[in-house]
């Protein structure tokens, strides 16, 4: 599997609607939540909502990013990169927002589209990254970990327990 991460335009129409149809029949919370915000299916105002370059509506800034299977010309997850931390994200959320559409999981796919993510993170001037998950999420904790995450604590979040963990990429 050749992973990368690519913005998303007109020739991944298809692979948006493909990946966004399944997460969907799924019944499962779409992660990260900026590929859920907007209507997909409204493609180009879609395609503006995907990045934010300007601290707005609670939202710091951002980019969304779309990870493609080259050798099967398919998306495989999306990863949401907030470019500093408000408040809210450095209790809960942190710099890197990862999903894996429901039929790519347990292959491997997150600890790789994380480590790419991580090299936009550095591409942006970070050198130092939070990312949380749910306790009960042990495959995602698992590809931070892989990925050089040091977990920091454990808080609950309405009634959650969120695990937050950071990772040095300097």
């Amino acid at each position: 599997m050749k992973l990368r991460l690519v913005k998303l335009n007109e020739n991944y129409k298809l692979h948006l609607t493909d990946m966004m149809e399944e997460w969907y029949a799924s019944g499962e919370k779409i992660v990260p939540g900026a590929i859920a915000r907007y209507n997909y299916q409204d493609f180009d105002n879609y395609i503006d909502c995907l990045d934010n370059n300007v601290e707005k509506d609670g939202y710091v800034p951002y980019s969304t990013l779309f990870c493609l299977d080259e050798e099967r010309d398919l998306f495989v997850g999306a990863v949401n990169v907030r470019h500093y931390l408000n408040e809210s994200l450095q209790l809960n959320g942190g710099h890197i927002g990862d999903g894996v559409r429901p039929s790519e999981r347990r292959k491997g796919v997150a600890t790789r589209m994380i480590g790419l993510a991580l090299d936009e993170c550095k591409k942006i001037g970070l050198d130092k990254v939070l990312m949380v998950c749910d306790k009960k999420n042990i495959g995602s904790a698992k590809s931070i970990v892989n990925n050089g995450g040091v977990l920091e604590n454990e808080i609950l979040v309405e009634g959650i327990m969120e695990q937050r963990y950071w990772i040095s990429i300097s």
